[in-house]
């Protein structure tokens, strides 16, 4: 039996990767940095709460989350 993701899931975890990406695009400041902690740190809770709702083991919840958010997203409806 497979990992149980949520869209939501790694829609979080993109959106971490592509805070972490902004912030290490430049120097290191505290406020550019700032939205990639929050992101992560959002993703962790996440997961942290989908792992416990659905019985599952939290790292291979997270394990799957960072190989699904690695995967291109699919096209948005109607987006051509």
């Amino acid at each position: 039996m497979g990992i149980e993701l949520t869209d939501e899931l790694i829609k979080l975890r993109r959106a971490a990767n592509e805070a972490r990406a902004r912030a290490t695009a430049g120097p290191y400041s505290a406020e550019a940095w700032r939205p990639w902690a929050e992101a992560a740190a959002a993703v962790h809770e996440a997961i942290t709460k989908h792992a416990a709702d659905t019985g599952q083991n939290r790292y291979e919840v997270e394990k799957a989350v960072v190989t699904a958010a690695k995967a291109p997203a699919p096209p948005e409806a109607g987006a051509e």
